[in-house]
């Protein structure tokens, strides 16, 4: 377990800590953690070399962490704390749930001692994002909340019942309660946040920033725009007009075959649709100044939304195909209207038509209070495996870990060349280096990350 802990850098579900010198920061990490989505905090490493200082008295350092956590984090929180012995050194593990909550420092208060987990470092909740929390805790989506200061004239309904009627659905008031466009309020019915966010008739007015900015860059940067647009048509709709922005801006490859020549878009159209239909489903339209952007450069497609992954998810699990809607109305909508399949097989659809196309794996990354996904025009050559890599990477299948003396042996080479070989792979991100310190002798190499395994097949 220690290995693997430490092969992965600090990010949203891991931190070390060197030692519990100051408990404050660890209960902050500890409340961060479970709002966001669970993590694992190792005390007895350095955070930034990783060298394995251990803990001095485990037990009564436990028992002390256990109290601290116990005293000063509202609601209870009780996560998993473990001693582990790593060679002759004990390391401290704390495994955090994720749970709903919000939780909070209690000395702090309810209001300004929630923390949340970005990137790396934890950040104290600001309003939208406690709201948010707190609809959570309510299991309330942002888009289902109703919107009794609005009239219903104010919805196009209209223009609901044609999308619904174009794939054979009913249209009415039956129809709109169940995906959630209209709802009760008090023996009224009444418009939704949905409802205004996907045929509302003049939508910035509710939500000025609920539109899709679209630029082309020159080249490979932001320095220098070539042309831009917003696209503000009800959301149903919004996708395909990126697609006609992103037609207009990219390239057709002409494949000459035996009879016929065929025009191919530089981009695979259904992996275009699926990402700019992720990023309009799973925005986060609560949140204010930022909206979201459709960036073509010369080489790749970035598609950025506001809001990270919703709390509890985290991106090996979304790659994995596990789905958290956080706007189940437009999420409904969408679904009805055939907009989108299956849940959580988004991402695999667009794995699988890059590769089929011979194209980069797209980028999936979260991006302070963004997420992002990024799809690459460079069409990929298999890598050509060297003997020695080879040979590495049936030895990390079978133990898991490899010294720079096994190396040598495995490649009957002297222990130089091993260590420069292994140093090259940490270099490239494919491996990582355990040990207490730069100078261990009896340092260890294992694979970064799982994804990391094809670079030695």
């Amino acid at each position: 377990m220690i290995e693997i802990l430490l092969s992965r850098d600090e990010g949203k579900t891991l931190e070390f800590k060197e030692d519990l010198s100051s408990p404050r920061q660890v209960v902050r990490s500890v409340v961060a953690f479970a709002n966001t989505a669970g993590g694992t905090i190792v005390v007895g490493i350095r955070d930034r070399t990783k060298a394995v200082v251990g803990v001095s008295d485990a037990l009564a350092q436990e028992e002390r962490l256990a109290s601290v956590l116990a005293d000063c984090i509202q609601p209870q929180l009780i996560p998993d704390i473990q001693i582990h012995s790593w060679r002759d050194r004990e390391l401290l593990v704390i495994v955090v749930p994720h749970s709903v909550g919000p939780y909070y420092v209690k000395a702090e208060g309810a209001d300004n001692g929630v923390y949340v987990r970005l990137g790396s470092t934890n950040r104290r909740a600001g309003p939208e994002t406690l709201a948010e929390l707190r609809r959570l805790a309510g299991n309330v989506a942002f888009d289902e909340l109703p919107r009794p200061d609005v009239d219903s004239e104010a919805v196009d309904f209209r223009a609901a019942s044609e999308f619904l009627s174009a794939r054979g659905r009913s249209a009415g008031r039956t129809t709109y309660r169940t995906l959630g466009l209209l709802a009760d309020y008090h023996g009224r019915t009444v418009p939704t946040n949905g409802a205004l966010l996907l045929f509302g008739r003049t939508r910035r007015e509710w939500f000025p920033d609920a539109v899709i900015r679209c630029a082309r860059f020159a080249g490979t940067d932001r320095t220098r725009f070539l042309d831009q647009a917003e696209i503000v048509e009800h959301l149903p709709r919004a996708v395909d007009n990126v697609l006609v922005f992103i037609e207009r801006h990219t390239l057709q490859r002409a494949e000459i075959g035996r009879l016929h020549r065929k025009t191919n878009p530089e981009y695979p159209t259904a992996v275009i649709r699926e990402a700019a239909t992720n990023s309009v489903v799973h925005a986060d339209y609560s949140s204010s100044g930022t909206s979201t952007q459709v960036a073509v450069f010369d080489d790749r497609i970035e598609f950025t939304n506001p809001g990270g992954l919703p709390f509890g998810l985290t991106l090996p699990a979304a790659m994995a195909g596990v789905s958290k809607l956080r706007n189940r109305v437009i999420g409904r909508t969408f679904r009805e209207l055939g907009l989108i399949e299956q849940w959580g097989s988004g991402i695999g659809r667009m794995l699988a038509e890059c590769s089929r196309h011979g194209l980069r794996v797209p980028r999936f990354e979260e991006v302070g209070a963004h997420f992002r996904v990024t799809v690459f025009n460079e069409v990929v050559a298999k890598a050509v495996i060297s003997a020695w890599q080879a040979k590495l990477g049936d030895h990390l299948r079978e133990t898991g870990a490899v010294s720079t003396k096994d190396a040598a042996k495995l490649w009957r080479t002297s222990d130089r060349t091993a260590r420069a070989r292994l140093r090259s792979l940490v270099d490239k991100g494919i491996l990582a280096e355990l040990g207490t310190g730069p100078r261990d002798p009896h340092k260890k190499y294992v694979l970064r990350t799982p994804d990391a395994a094809p670079a030695l097949i």
